[in-house]
């Protein structure tokens, strides 16, 4: 809210005339650093370079005593532990090697063969089957040059 003070004299002494003007200089700050922040963010949110991933260079994480593993082999079969199972078959497999436990985590190996699109389509059966928790397994990469 503003107030006028130049100018002509309130009727009575000691009053000032209100000026019902919006001040618009705050949103006019506020708009310029939001348009900073997006020429910034901009160029950032691209992703058009094609990437060959290195192997993992990461200190390995601890692994628990008696983990579960799901390989998913090149010709695209699944494998609980050591026993194969079909893609419908998968949730059972998994209640019953984790003893009905969802919160425990899943060991997915894939063969570098498999496709980037069906190594996806068995994390959707991992989600849909009430597994949340996944984690991947790679070569340690620190030993090569």
């Amino acid at each position: 809210m503003g107030v006028r003070l130049g100018g002509r004299r309130p009727a009575a002494e000691g009053d000032l005339e209100v000026a019902h003007e919006i001040n618009v200089t705050p949103f006019i700050d506020v708009m310029l650093v939001l348009l900073i922040i997006f020429m910034v963010a901009a160029p950032l949110a691209t992703v058009d370079i094609g990437v060959d991933l290195p192997a993992s260079t990461a200190a390995p994480q601890a692994r628990p005593d008696k983990p579960v593993y799901l390989s998913v082999q090149p010709d695209l079969t699944l494998a609980v532990g050591e026993t194969i199972v079909g893609r419908d078959a998968l949730g059972a497999a998994l209640q019953s090697a984790t003893n009905g436990n969802k919160d425990e985590r899943i060991f997915v190996r894939a063969d570098k063969a498999v496709a980037y699109g069906e190594l996806m389509a068995v994390m959707n059966l991992l989600r849909g089957a009430g597994y949340l928790k996944v984690a991947l397994v790679g070569l340690d990469g620190r030993d090569q040059p």
